[in-house]
């Protein structure tokens, strides 16, 4: 079994990663486990903080990582919140604040200016001077409700509205959410890259 870091402190996205990598051969380690915070993500693009944050993982670590940066885009509002998603109301924000933040820039927008997309890039490095990470990225396309729905989730979860499914990402089924969504995809893809590499190393 293979030690590996996933390098989120987010709760959220720990449970659903932690769920995808269930019946994977990976024993999972965190970052609070090694007392580790978060480092700072000063990339300009969501690849850019996914390997910032997989580095930082690995340096400490000394292990394999796997981390993700992810977000909402907007088109309407010239792709906002993106790489600043989890701190769009402020650095401090919560999710309800960003959400609150969200929805007044959108007020009084026609329906047809609410799609939206999540974006989900994730990266596997072997280590911290891993010069060729794997890097993956998904999206997962819906629109912006006008108010919250749904208990279940984190971050824009309550306010994604998913037109296939007729219901929020809050209110959809977490087995089915991680099959279906941008962390899921990107997860399913990083995971059989991970694998073709892991073989073709055995030659």
């Amino acid at each position: 079994m293979m030690d590996i870091v996933l390098a989120s402190n987010n709760s959220g996205k720990l449970a659903e990663m932690r769920e995808m990598l269930s019946k994977e051969y990976y024993n999972i380690k965190t970052p609070a486990e090694f007392g580790l915070g978060s480092p700072q993500e000063t990339g300009k693009t969501f690849v850019e903080n996914s390997i910032i944050k997989a580095r930082y993982a690995s340096l400490h670590t000394g292990l394999p990582s796997i981390a993700d940066d992810s977000g909402l885009c907007i088109p309407a509002l010239n792709c906002e919140p993106g790489i600043f998603s989890a701190r769009y109301a402020g650095r401090c924000a919560t999710d309800a604040d960003n959400v609150s933040h969200l929805l007044s820039k959108m007020a009084g927008l026609k329906e047809t200016d609410r799609n939206a997309y999540f974006v989900c890039a994730m990266v596997y490095m072997q280590g911290a001077d891993d010069a060729t990470p794997l890097i993956v990225q998904e999206t997962w396309s819906g629109e912006i409700l006008v108010s919250p729905q749904g208990s279940e989730g984190f971050g824009y979860d309550p306010v994604f509205y998913i037109p296939e499914f007729d219901c929020s990402a809050s209110e959809l089924d977490s087995s089915v959410k991680n099959q279906v969504s941008h962390r899921a995809k990107a997860m399913r893809r990083l995971l059989n890259d991970l694998e073709r590499s892991l073989e073709g190393s055995k030659f």
